[in-house]
């Protein structure tokens, strides 16, 4: 099985706010998914990115693959970094 991690659109028209959730990569974007890691809210300022970052690392050291919006915003936070290392270690 596949897995990304990846944003669920939430919130109303014109209005977005988003989930990151780890998700099978075939179940739809606002379906189905395995587990809600964070918030993304980008009509906020400064934009407002919270993620657990254990739960992250942790997905994404199991094999998971980031989405290229969350991976850039995982970047943003330096999570990406702390992957890096963590792998460097082992």
């Amino acid at each position: 099985m596949a897995v990304k991690i990846r944003l669920k659109r939430m919130g109303a028209k014109k209005s977005p706010f988003y989930r990151v959730v780890v998700a099978n990569s075939r179940s739809p974007r606002d379906g189905r998914f395995i587990e809600e890691i964070g918030t993304y809210n980008p009509l906020k300022n400064p934009v407002e990115f919270n993620v657990d970052e254990e739960k992250a690392l942790k997905w994404m050291l199991d094999g998971a693959k980031p989405s290229d919006t969350v991976r850039n915003l995982f970047s943003n936070v330096g999570l990406m970094e702390k992957l890096h290392n963590a792998k460097n270690v082992k």
